[in-house]
């Protein structure tokens, strides 16, 4: 994969608009990152995590010390950064502030896209080659636009097919309805992913190994409870760290998140997975609930070359059948998951998982496949994911 394509930016700036500008005038080189409200020591870790050599730091007459302040320090811990104003750009007093305080060029707001990825580009070829943390552990997603039930069921099972294969694995369930994995296998939990965010800076094995949730399997859990702030109350920052600090600690992350709105949240986790599963079923009025996100999205210029269609309760015998739905949605088809709804029922009102009830059923191989190639992709992380559906099917 080339440098342009997994290179990370983080940004501060004056409000979403900016950050949206941003975003959609490097859309085509990589992916940005709100690094939140300014604070040093925030800004300085996200830099060790996402390996970032671009940082946007906004100015502004108000709080131009505090925020030359900023570029200074960031400079002196991280010498080698690029560090770029953003400002507005008929205010000389903010260019000669930010090219004092060490920053290698001044943008100023509503720029033009190509002037702003031109100018990344030539920053980027002077910076050292960004080597990826060799250690990290895979992180797959699975979303739809609709809020649904069984958008747990499928999670927590492609989960237990993961961590069956051998890798330490966590399910991460910030799905809606809040907390189903747990209610599915019949557990509780006393530390939810709230209490992960609030302990973010202590997040090692040991708070891992006595806080996390575990079932009989060795599978880790950390839900979304009803005592959480809402996902789109959490800033990219935090998600980008949180996520970072579980994946040195698991081998693969499955994280839930059908139902979640739109939020610039949402789009920190779904772009910076290695694989999208894009949840949905033959109903007409949620294909056209999840195509108009998924639209939107792409719009926006969110890169969805790692996404592909996982088709739940399917009926061979219904409308829109799995390669109309491929057509309509642009994506390759994961899986067409039978409806099975006895099974499911049964599964869910006893608290345990399908696999117990009845192993050689349809809708467990068709969990077993999805689940066994989620654990592939994650030993084989170098790959493109057009390598990781090409050899999806190829197998079948």
């Amino acid at each position: 994969m080339s440098q342009s394509l997994s290179q990370t930016f983080l940004a501060i700036t004056r409000n979403s608009t900016d950050l949206e500008w941003l975003q959609g005038a490097l859309a085509p080189l990589g992916q940005v990152v709100s690094a939140g409200s300014g604070s040093l020591d925030d800004l300085l870790a996200l830099v060790d995590v996402t390996f970032a050599g671009v940082v946007f730091i906004g100015l502004d007459r108000e709080h131009l010390m505090a925020q030359s302040a900023l570029i200074e320090g960031a400079l002196e811990a991280k010498p080698m950064l690029a560090i770029v104003a953003l400002g507005d750009g008929m205010d000389n007093q903010l260019v000669l502030n930010a090219m004092r305080a060490g920053a290698r060029d001044f943008v100023a707001y509503g720029s033009r896209s190509s002037e702003v990825a031109g100018l990344v580009r030539r920053l980027s070829k002077r910076l050292p080659a960004v080597t990826q943390n060799p250690n990290i552990g895979g992180l797959s997603v699975l979303y739809g636009a609709q809020c649904d039930g069984d958008g747990a069921l499928i999670a927590t099972h492609l989960a237990l097919v993961v961590q069956k294969t051998g890798q330490r694995t966590l399910l991460l369930d910030l799905g809606l309805p809040r907390g189903d994995s747990l209610a599915l296998l019949g557990l509780e939990s006393s530390f939810s992913f709230g209490d992960a965010l609030r302990h973010l800076r202590r997040l090692d094995a040991t708070l891992i190994d006595s806080a996390f949730t575990t079932d009989g399997t060795g599978l880790r859990m950390l839900a979304y409870t009803e005592a959480d702030d809402r996902l789109e109350q959490s800033s990219a920052a935090e998600l980008y760290m949180l996520l970072s600090a579980l994946r040195q600690h698991f081998q693969h992350v499955v994280v839930n998140l059908v139902g979640q709105p739109d939020s610039e949240a949402l789009r920190t986790l779904v772009s910076h997975c290695d694989q999208l599963l894009w949840y949905a079923d033959q109903s007409v009025l949620e294909c056209r609930r999840n195509l108009a996100l998924l639209n939107l999205w792409r719009s926006k210029g969110m890169k969805l070359h790692h996404a592909g269609l996982l088709i739940d309760r399917y009926l061979k015998a219904v409308a829109p059948n799995a390669e109309v739905l491929a057509k309509t949605f642009d994506l390759p088809v994961i899986a067409a998951l039978p409806f099975s709804p006895e099974f499911r029922l049964n599964a869910k009102n006893q608290g345990v998982p399908l696999f117990e009830l009845s192993p050689r059923e349809s809708l467990c191989s068709g969990l077993r496949s999805v689940g066994e190639h989620l654990a592939r992709h994650s030993a084989t992380q170098g790959k493109t994911s057009e390598g990781w559906f090409n050899r999806l099917w190829g197998n079948k």
